[in-house]
């Protein structure tokens, strides 16, 4: 049987597979894929058992499509998708994400020089080979030989956004966790600590049945090279050369395991050297003293015997939490109970907007928010935006709503697009209309560090301003984000009382953890939202609020985890 995670998956696959075939990320084929992930995403069942008729009767689904699900629910895999993966290699759709290489830039470069992976790629751009092809020149080679250097594309230690893997381990995980003998199975390393990319993907097994984990897991599908095959440890290729760890241990040596397998490398060294202080030692199968096993079962009771905290797995980084946590000292860290509202907000009302008013406060209820601000774009912003008399129709519309839904209270308000030179969408007086404003980047990306840094300056000077979003305007693996001074940005901010967000999309995930860190040391407040452009866009608070975590964000330092009273006061003393 397959999920509908499984189904989005090869759905998502093949529209990037095709984009690069047809040469057009705008073919209907790829439209098609695309429109049907759209539908499948708002449909409230499972697919797993649909009939053909039933599958297109879902909003986008068409004939071509619900045979490719029915062929994925039949044999785990689609012929189609199949030819495309053997057209275009992992290591040539790796190169969709640098900036400016579309698929009929990648077409005629495969065509013209040979350019196969990111290796060819910067061997070409040494060579000075691109600038002489159409639609080129000097300065589009020089853009891209600095993508290639800014996301980390070169080299042996390339690593892989969380977002293209957080899925796929965790629905590992839990196929895992079926076989017989398994209590528990748990994804570590990077994952756990939720860095924004990984290495390798680690999966810890609780198992009383060791030798059938390995047995199992080499017959999943997403094996395609076995790595190594032993007792405690079967690793694995997959098909886009992701290496995939798997290591058993006995239930109760699972706490042990998870501290162990979890890491920071710079954590678990400043551990050992406090278990050695104590004359213990500390390893992956428990806190030992001589032959006598001290704590095993839990990571807390490991923590506790070394005489600290027990420190969350995004704090374990190696910078100052195992000092801190020997001293009482680790901060409250903002939970998701916390939260109280959603302050970044999208309706069908922005054009990328895929769910409608009504749909998206009824989502916001079912999370128990008190509050949301629907933020729908500005009308700068090509496409997405709305003209002064759509936002007040749009207005009207959320005002009614709000008398409908007495539970939550619903707040006008808008990402304002903040343009070159620090300029935002609509007059003055217009944008003291809105409840609550967010003010974003959403082009210029190639601007010097000082012309990017004064952009924010300016913006965030307008009254109407709440919330700077997504700093950068990075996205993770795809585009690197501006380049600005952050430490007189957080000055201002703090100096404005203008919030940082924190955007729980996984692909973003910015501001980063290291400037949110910065903001908490220089007294600036933190907004995580969501940036919620579909009811299925809300599980994007527990992302956003774990990222922060990693930042040391504290609750009382969050806008969000404030009632709505205060949070309305805070705007209202800056627009005076």
């Amino acid at each position: 049987m397959t999920t509908r995670s499984d189904q989005i998956r090869m759905l998502v696959e093949l529209a990037r597979l095709t984009a690069l075939d047809e040469g057009s990320p705008q073919a209907f084929k790829v439209r098609a894929y695309e429109n049907a992930v759209a539908g499948i995403e708002g449909h409230p069942g499972e697919l797993s058992g649909l009939t053909k008729a039933e599958l297109i009767e879902i909003k986008g689904v068409g004939n071509s499509t619900a045979d490719k699900i029915l062929e994925l629910e039949a044999t785990g895999k689609v012929t189609k998708l199949e030819t495309l993966r053997e057209m275009y290699p992992p290591a040539f759709v790796a190169l969709t994400k640098i900036p400016g290489l579309g698929p009929k830039t990648l077409k005629m470069l495969r065509s013209e020089l040979g350019i196969e992976d990111i290796e060819s790629l910067k061997d070409a751009v040494d060579a000075e080979q691109l600038r002489e092809l159409p639609g080129l020149g000097e300065k589009s080679e020089q853009k891209i030989a600095k993508a290639i250097d800014r996301l980390g594309l070169h080299g042996k230690d390339r690593r892989t956004p969380l977002v293209e893997v957080l899925g796929f381990a965790n629905s590992l995980a839990q196929r895992i966790a079926e076989i017989e003998g398994v209590v528990e199975a748990v994804p570590c390393g990077s994952i756990r600590r939720f860095s924004e990319t990984i290495g390798d993907v680690d999966i810890v097994v609780a198992t009383t049945n060791p030798g059938l984990v390995g047995e199992a897991v080499l017959a999943f599908p997403e094996v395609t090279e076995v790595v190594g095959a032993g007792e405690t440890k079967t690793s694995f290729l997959t098909r886009v050369g992701l290496q995939v760890d798997i290591r058993t241990v006995r239930p109760d040596q699972l706490g042990s395991a998870l501290l162990y397998f979890t890491g920071s490398k710079a954590h678990n060294i400043a551990l050992r050297q406090k278990a050695i202080d104590r004359g213990l030692l500390l390893s992956e199968y428990g806190l030992f003293k001589d032959e006598e096993v001290l704590a095993s079962e839990t990571e807390d009771e490991i923590y506790e015997a070394l005489g600290m905290q027990a420190v969350p797995p995004m704090l374990r980084e190696g910078s100052g939490e195992v000092e801190a946590a020997s001293d009482e000292g680790l901060p409250n860290l903002i939970e998701r109970s916390d939260i109280k509202g959603d302050l970044h907000y999208h309706s069908d009302r922005s054009g990328d907007g895929r769910s409608s008013l009504a749909e998206m406060v009824e989502a916001a209820i079912g999370a128990g928010w008190e509050y949301v601000a629907f933020t729908d774009h500005g009308e700068d912003l090509a496409i997405n935006g709305s003209t002064p008399d759509q936002m007040l129709a749009h207005r009207n519309q959320i005002r009614d709503l709000d008398s409908r839904y007495p539970e939550i209270s619903l707040l006008f308000g808008c990402e304002l697009n903040i343009g070159r030179d620090g300029e935002l969408d609509y007059d003055p007086d217009f944008r003291l209309e809105f409840d609550y404003c967010v003010a974003s980047i959403h082009s210029h990306f190639d601007l010097s560090s000082d012309q990017q840094t004064t952009r924010i300056l300016a913006a965030l000077q307008d009254p109407a301003v709440n919330a700077i979003g997504h700093l950068t305007g990075r996205y993770v693996g795809r585009r690197p984000g501006v380049e600005l001074d952050v430490g007189v940005v957080l000055e201002a901010l703090a100096l404005t009382g203008v919030a940082l967000e924190i955007n729980g999309a996984l692909d973003r995930l910015d501001a980063t953890s290291e400037v949110a860190r910065q903001a908490m040391s220089v007294g600036v407040d933190v907004v995580i939202d969501t940036d919620s452009h579909h009811t299925r866009d809300l599980v994007r608070m527990d992302y956003g609020v774990r990222y922060a975590q990693r930042g040391w964000v504290t609750a009382n330092r969050v806008l969000n985890a404030r009632p709505v009273d205060q949070l309305l006061a805070g705007v209202a003393a800056r627009r005076s």
